[in-house]
C-alpha cells in the first residue's frame, strides 16, 4: 500500500468541521494567512476523514465498515486501509488488528477459526477468509409475495433454512413475530443490493461463496470442502478428528461407494476420489465440459457453480418423489454477504440447466400446468414420439413435464414395446422381455422404483452349473473355466488394440483361434467336462450379446465398456418393468394402433403419417423405432436419410433372444439350488450352446413355482420354426436332465416368447457386427436438421444429451 496521499476537496463523508468555524483574527495580512492555513488544514482532515477502497474498480465511494468489532471502528469514517471483499462490503484496519494482532482481543476467536478451517480446508486461511465466512452479516429475502426485497440481518442473527423460508421484512427472527408500526415491507431495499446482478460485481469478489451446512455434505466427505463449495468451519463438513489432511484424505479414498444414512444405496450422484467409469455420476470438484460451454463465467473459478449444482444434485436425491423447484433450493443457500443474493439468482439458472441435462428433476413425476420444469419460453413447443416403448414413453414423459406438447404413436395395440409382462401366472409377475436390471448405481430404473416405492430383488452371484444327468459342477472347475474364458478375451483386446474396421474377424472365429494357439503352446488339455463348461461362458456371452458369435465384431463386441458404466448389483424386478411403464404413460396423449409410414421434414413442420392415412404436423420428431424395422426401411423419410447414417444403421445387428416360463405345481428344484437365483444347464455339446443355458426362480420368496429360461445364439433359429409344445417339450428334457435323481412334473402352465416374428418389434437388443464399429452408435443417434432425433437402446450414444430419452438402454439384458 502507498504512503502517499492525494490531497483532494472532495467533501468527506462526517463533516464535523468547516472552514466556517475558523477563528477571525483582527489583522488583514494575519487574517489571509491563518485563512490560508485553515483551507489546507481543512484538506488534511478532509482527507483523514475519509479514504476510498484502494481496489481498482470498486464503486464504493464511502467504504462501511460491516464488521465493528474493534473498539475504535472507523465506521464509515477514516481508516488507514479499507480492505475490500465486495463492492459494498468493506472492514477497516482496526478491526483487520482487533482479529489479527495477537495482543488484541479478537486474536483468540481468529486462532480458533484458523485452526478448524485448516484441519478441514486446502484453501489459505486469511483474515479476509475469516471475514466472510464468520463475521459478514447475511442477507434474506422477504417471502411475501407482493414484496420479495432483500434485507440484512443484524451481526449475531446465525441464518438457517426455516428462517430463509419463512422470512418477511420486519420478522422479530428471536419469537418469530412480526413488528409493530408501519408496513416494513414498504421499507426501500438497500441500493447494493440492485448491484448485485450486474457482471462486473461479481468480478469484484474477491472470495468465492462455500456454502454452510450444505445438503451436500454426507456425499462429499472425501473431498476438502473448499474444493467442492463448501465451508469447511461447518461441523458438517469436519473430517476425521486427529489425522492430518493426507492421511485422513488417503482414508476416505479407500471407501469407494460412500452411501449417505437413510438413502438409497444405488443413489451415488458424485465420484469419490480416485473413482471414475460411473454411469449418470459427476466430479464435485470439477465442471464438465457442456457445463463450462454453458456457464463459460465460471472457467476461471468455478466455486460457486460447484457450490450450487452440488447443493441442487444433493437435494434431489434426498427427495427424487417431489419436482426440484427454485423455491426449494433457496432456502438451503447458506452464505454470508451480499453474494448470497448472487448465488439464489444463479440457481435458478443452473438448476434449469441440470433438468434439461437430465440429472434431476427425472422419471415418474406428476407436474401440473402450473408447476412445469422449464420456463414459459419452453411451453410453446410440439414433439411427436414414435413409438410408446420404454425410450418413448419415458421422454415423452420428460418432455411433457418440460411443459411441451407431446403426442405419442404407436404401431401395436398396447405400449410398452419389449417390455411386456405375463401377470396370468400365479402369484408372481413373469417378463415376456426386459425384467433384469444389470447394473443399479444411478441407473434411472432404480431411481423410478425409489420414486413408485418398488423393491427390487438383488440377484446372488450363487449359480451352480448342473450338467445333464444331474451332477452339479464343482465349483473349482467352474472358476478356472471362468478365468481361462477372460484370459483368451483379454487376449481378443489386446489384439485389437492396433485393428482397423477392415481387420475386424468375427469374435466366435478370434476366441477359437486364441483357444487353439492356447493350447498348442501351454500343451494344456482339458477334459470333456471343462470344454462343456467353457461351452456355457460362450452361450452366456452370447446372452450378452444377443447373437451367434460368428456375427458380432472380435474389434467392437464390448464398445460400450469404453464408456461410463451402471455400476452394481443386478436385480430382477419382481413387480415387472409394465409397472413403470404404466406409470411413465399416465397422463401422456397416446395413440395406440397408428403406425408411422412416413417422415416428411423438407419444410418448415414435419409431417408424420400414419397408416390410416392421417397426417400430423409438429415441430420436431423423436422416433424410438426398433433397428430391424429401420433397417427393413418400415418407416420412409423425406429427404432419405443421409448415406452415413444408412450405413451405420447396417453395420449393427438386431439381436434375438427367446424366453419360456414354466409354472409347477411345487418347487422340485429347491433342494438342490438351496435357494439360489439362478441355476446353469452345461450344454452336452456346441450344437446345444444356448439352449435353455440359464433357468431363474422367479419367485424370491420361495412360495410360488415358477422358473424362466433363455433361449440364445444359434438356438433362437432351432425353434424358430417348432410350435410352442415342441419347445415346451425340449425344454422339459433339459430340466429332467437337470434334476434325473427325482421327477419333474408336468408344467401346469407356460409360455415361449416369438420376439423375432413380432412385425412391429423383431428383436431383442442391438449388437456390432463383424466390420462394424461402436460409432455407428454415435452416428444413427446424431439429429436430423434439428428435427428429427433418435432415441432408444440402439441410438444409446454417449453423446447424447436427452438422458430420460435413452431409458431402453438402461433396461439391459432380458
Amino acid at each position: 500500500m502507498s504512503t502517499g496521499r492525494v490531497r483532494t476537496k472532495k467533501k468527506a463523508c462526517s463533516s464535523d468541521q468547516s472552514p466556517d468555524n475558523l477563528p477571525l483574527r483582527s489583522s488583514g495580512r494575519q487574517v489571509k494567512k491563518k485563512a490560508a492555513e485553515a483551507a489546507d488544514d481543512d484538506d488534511e482532515a478532509s482527507e483523514k476523514k475519509y479514504r476510498k477502497c484502494e481496489k481498482a474498480g470498486c464503486t464504493a465511494t464511502c467504504p462501511v465498515c460491516f464488521a465493528s468489532a474493534a473498539e475504535r471502528c472507523a465506521k464509515n469514517g477514516y481508516t488507514s486501509r479499507w480492505y475490500h471483499l465486495s463492492c459494498g462490503e468493506h472492514f477497516c484496519n482496526e478491526c483487520f488488528d482487533h482479529y489479527y494482532r495477537s495482543h488484541k482481543d479478537g486474536y483468540e476467536k481468529y486462532t480458533a477459526w484458523k485452526r478448524i478451517w485448516t484441519s478441514n480446508g486446502k484453501s489459505e486461511p486469511s483474515p479476509k477468509a475469516f471475514m466472510a465466512d464468520q463475521q459478514l452479516p447475511y442477507w434474506v429475502q422477504c417471502t411475501k409475495p407482493d414484496c420479495g426485497k432483500w434485507r440484512q440481518l443484524t451481526k449475531e442473527i446465525q441464518l438457517t433454512p426455516q428462517i430463509a423460508k419463512t422470512y418477511r421484512c420486519g420478522m422479530k427472527l428471536n419469537n418469530s413475530t412480526k413488528t409493530e408500526g408501519s408496513d416494513q415491507c414498504s421499507m426501500p431495499e438497500d441500493l447494493r443490493v440492485a448491484e448485485v446482478s450486474d457482471h462486473w460485481w461479481y468480478s469484484m469478489l474477491i472470495l468465492p461463496p462455500l456454502l454452510k451446512d450444505s445438503v451436500a455434505a454426507p456425499f462429499l466427505a472425501a473431498y476438502y470442502p473448499d474444493c467442492v463449495g463448501m465451508s469447511p468451519s461447518c461441523t458438517s463438513t469436519n473430517r476425521l478428528p486427529g489425522e492430518s489432511n493426507l492421511v485422513k484424505l488417503e482414508h476416505l479414498k479407500s471407501v469407494p461407494n460412500l452411501t449417505v444414512a437413510g438413502m438409497n444405496k444405488y443413489f451415488q450422484p458424485f465420484y469419490q476420489p480416485n473413482e471414475c467409469g460411473k454411469a449418470l455420476c459427476v466430479r464435485p470438484d470439477v465442471m464438465e465440459l457442456d457445463e463450462l460451454y454453458e456457464f463459460p463465467e465460471y472457467s476461471r473459478d468455478p466455486t460457486m457453480y460447484l457450490a450450487l449444482r452440488n447443493l441442487i444434485l444433493a437435494l434431489w436425491y434426498t427427495n427424487c418423489k417431489e419436482a426440484l423447484t427454485p423455491q426449494k433450493c433457496i432456502h438451503h443457500i447458506i452464505v454470508r454477504g451480499l453474494v448470497r443474493i448472487r448465488c439464489v439468482q444463479e440457481m435458478e439458472r443452473i438448476l434449469y440447466f441440470m433438468t434439461r441435462k437430465g440429472l434431476i428433476n427425472t422419471g415418474i413425476l406428476s407436474v401440473s400446468p402450473d408447476q412445469y420444469l422449464l420456463p414459459k419460453e419452453y411451453h410453446n413447443k410440439s414433439v411427436i414420439v414414435v413409438g410408446a416403448g420404454a425410450a418413448g414413453l419415458a421422454a415423452a414423459r420428460q418432455l411433457h413435464n418440460f411443459g411441451i406438447k407431446v403426442i405419442v404413436l404407436e404401431a401395436k395395440d398396447r405400449i410398452g414395446g419389449r417390455v411386456w409382462d405375463d401377470k396370468t401366472f400365479k402369484g408372481v409377475t413373469v417378463g415376456r422381455g426386459a425384467q433384469i436390471v444389470n447394473g443399479c448405481v444411478n441407473n434411472p430404473v432404480a431411481l423410478m422404483c425409489e420414486q413408485l416405492g418398488i423393491k427390487m430383488h438383488k440377484l446372488g452371484e450363487k449359480c451352480d452349473l448342473i450338467q445333464e444327468g444331474g451332477r452339479i459342477t464343482d465349483p473349482t472347475l467352474d472358476k478356472r473355466m471362468d478365468f481361462h474364458f477372460n484370459a483368451i478375451l483379454d487376449v481378443v483386446s489386446e489384439w485389437r488394440k492396433d485393428k482397423t474396421q477392415h481387420q475386424d474377424v468375427p469374435l466366435g472365429e478370434k476366441i477359437q483361434e486364441i483357444y487353439k494357439a492356447f493350447i498348442q503352446e501351454s500343451g494344456i488339455q482339458f477334459s470333456e467336462l471343462e470344454e462343456k463348461v467353457l461351452q456355457f461362458h460362450l452361450s452366456n456371452l452370447e446372452y450378452a450379446c444377443g447373437s451367434n458369435l460368428s456375427q458380432v465384431s472380435a474389434r467392437s463386441w464390448d464398445h460400450n465398456e469404453f464408456f461410463a458404466q451402471f455400476a452394481g448389483d443386478h436385480t430382477l424386478l419382481t413387480v415387472g418393468y409394465s409397472t413403470v411403464i404404466d406409470k411413465l404413460a399416465e397422463g401422456l396423449d397416446i395413440r395406440l394402433n397408428f403406425p408411422v409410414q412416413s417422415i416428411d421434414y423438407s419444410g418448415e413442420e414435419v409431417q408424420v403419417t400414419t397408416a390410416d392415412g392421417t397426417v400430423w404436423t409438429t415441430q420436431k420428431v423423436l422416433a424410438t423405432v426398433p433397428l430391424a424395422l429401420l433397417q427393413k426401411n418400415a418407416i420412409q423419410f423425406n429427404p432419405p436419410l443421409s448415406e452415413k447414417k444408412i450405413k451405420a444403421i447396417n453395420s449393427l445387428g438386431a439381436g434375438v433372444i427367446e424366453k419360456v416360463a414354466l409354472q409347477f405345481p411345487y418347487r422340485f428344484w429347491d433342494s438342490k439350488i438351496q435357494g439360489a437365483d439362478f441355476f446353469g444347464h452345461v450344454p452336452p455339446n456346441s450344437s446345444q450352446r444356448g439352449l435353455f443355458s440359464v433357468f431363474y426362480d422367479m419367485d424370491s420368496e420361495g412360495k410360488q413355482s415358477i422358473l424362466m429360461s433363455v433361449v440364445t445364439g444359434d438356438a433362437v433359429t432351432t425353434i424358430k420354426n417348432l410350435d410352442d409344445k415342441q419347445v415346451l417339450q425340449q425344454c422339459m428334457t433339459v430340466l429332467r436332465e437337470l434334476f434325473k435323481e427325482q421327477e419333474v412334473p408336468d408344467p401346469v402352465k407356460f409360455f415361449v416368447t416369438r420376439w423375432s416374428k413380432d412385425p412391429w418389434l423383431q428383436m431383442a437388443y442391438s449388437f456390432v457386427k463383424t466390420g462394424g464399429s461402436g460409432e455407428a452408435y454415435d452416428i444413427i443417434a446424431e439429429d436430423i436438421q434439428g428435427k428429427i432425433f433418435f432415441a432408444g437402446e440402439q441410438y444409446y450414444s454417449q453423446k447424447n444429451t436427452v438422458l430420460m430419452a435413452l431409458m431402453a438402454a438402461h433396461i439391459g439384458n432380458y
